[in-house]
């Protein structure tokens, strides 16, 4: 194996081996690496690229094995084949243009519901607060994009989408009575779900499966709730 070098890669550093960045002499890193092309530095010395740094990883690890080995919740493919296109690496554009579009589909997830529906809005409706954690952020981020939370007549998220989401938190009120669970002193939205209403940690729960089924999943364990305890949903497709 040839002498170890350092790349920044859009402020990522890997290294690796001239070996494996000339692997395809036609690519612009065979080119770069054999001296056909101009490269540039970085104030410590090391190799620049100024490209998207996490999806070299994917680059680098092709190079390496010539296999490609991508996370069941990968979420973007079309970044990834923009990204092996400007190298030009040809065996891997192939791969990339049969590889499977629902790639981040649901697959052994474990989703947990952490609640406490103890208190309660001065007009009489339950507060809930929830947290979901779960091993697939895909379904966290589906989840993420289906509620939403009623405040007077304005709809908003119900979920924060940051990135690198690993849970989400909500708080919402139960709907009573006909009556807005608002007052002047103390607001608090209500979350739906496809425009209705949601009154119960169950019917919240039943929601979660009924976005995890559309995605080609099916539970082969869950519970309904019944007492502050976690919720625990196990899914596989």
């Amino acid at each position: 194996m040839s002498k170890p070098v350092t790349l920044n890669v859009g402020g990522r550093l890997y290294s690796t081996s001239l070996t494996t960045l000339t692997r395809y002499p036609e690519s612009m890193l065979g080119s770069m690496f054999s001296g056909a092309m101009p490269t540039s530095s970085d104030s410590q010395g090391n190799y620049f690229i100024d490209r998207d740094g996490e999806m070299f990883r994917y680059i680098l690890n092709f190079l390496r094995s010539s296999h490609l080995d991508l996370p069941v919740d990968f979420q973007e493919l079309d970044l990834l084949k923009r990204e092996a296109d400007f190298f030009q690496i040809q065996p891997l554009l192939a791969l990339l243009q049969t590889a499977d579009p629902k790639i981040s589909r649901i697959k052994n997830v474990t989703l947990n519901i952490i609640h406490d529906s103890k208190a309660v809005h001065p007009c009489g409706a339950t507060i809930f607060t929830i947290g979901v954690f779960c091993t697939s952020v895909a379904l966290l981020k589906l989840l993420s994009s289906s509620f939403q939370c009623r405040l007077e007549q304005r709809f908003l998220p119900a979920c924060k989408k940051p990135e690198g989401l690993r849970f989400l938190s909500v708080r919402f009120t139960q709907f009573l009575n006909g009556m807005g669970p608002y007052d002047d002193e103390y607001v608090l939205p209500r979350m739906t779900y496809s425009a209705v209403e949601i009154c119960s940690l169950e019917m919240f729960v039943n929601h979660v499966k009924k976005i995890a089924i559309s995605e080609g999943g099916f539970f082969i364990h869950s519970f309904t709730p019944t007492s502050s305890s976690p919720v625990i949903l196990e899914l596989t497709q």
